[in-house]
């Protein structure tokens, strides 16, 4: 499943929850300069592969017939934390890959900008308050956009270490990974730098909407 030239189909929005193994939908060179080949390549052949093998080691009888999404809420649910950790770190990854794209960025159109204006004031107010997750997110983690159900709003969250929306029964719509191994070689120290180019040049909001419009 990889995205030519960046264009999300249907079948990339639809079949992306089946994704049970790490998957990077282009190839290393393909987010440069703004994340080099060698971070995309460290990044997914070490870090990422790394917790798939650990999750095929640890993973007991009782949950080989689920897909990664059902074993990282049974695992959350049942407390099997190192279960959790493993499974919901791939799945996390696989999400971050789908959140970005070559020539990125940007403003959205059409009802995913209608719901962030309706929700943030601005587009400008939202992207503050997303660089501002990532940012503040103490350690290790995550900053999100997601869909909340039961409020029929987006809203932006942050999560540590493999936390994922998912268990708090909200609809991930995109993500930044904020972990030092997804920027470090690229930007060192440098987070909120990380976080404006990510914005600026990588988000893959025709993936967001393509989630938002399955809701």
């Amino acid at each position: 499943m990889n995205i030519r030239g960046g264009v999300v189909t249907q079948e990339h929005c639809q079949h992306f929850e089946a994704l049970n193994e790490p998957h990077l939908p282009y190839d290393c060179e393909t987010l440069k300069p703004h994340i080099s080949a060698n971070t995309l390549h460290y990044h997914f052949e070490k870090h990422h592969k790394g917790y798939q093998t650990n999750l095929s080691n640890m993973l007991p009888e009782t949950y080989k017939d689920l897909s990664l999404k059902e074993i990282m809420l049974k695992a959350h649910k049942e407390d099997n934390v190192g279960v959790f950790n493993n499974a919901a770190q791939v799945w996390n990854h696989n999400f971050y890959w789908f959140s970005m794209k070559k020539d990125g960025g940007g403003e959205p159109g059409g009802q995913l900008k209608e719901f962030i204006d309706r929700d943030f004031g601005s587009f400008e107010a939202f992207k503050e308050k997303f660089i501002a997750a990532g940012k503040t997110q103490f350690g290790s983690g995550w900053a999100w956009l997601v869909y909340n159900e039961k409020t029929k709003k987006l809203e932006v969250v942050k999560t540590a270490n493999a936390e994922n929306p998912l268990t708090d029964g909200l609809y991930p719509l995109l993500t930044c990974d904020v972990w030092e191994h997804a920027y470090y070689l690229d930007f060192q120290n440098r987070r909120p730098d990380y976080l404006e180019k990510f914005m600026q040049h990588l988000v893959n909001w025709d993936f967001a909407a393509c989630r938002l419009s399955h809701i």
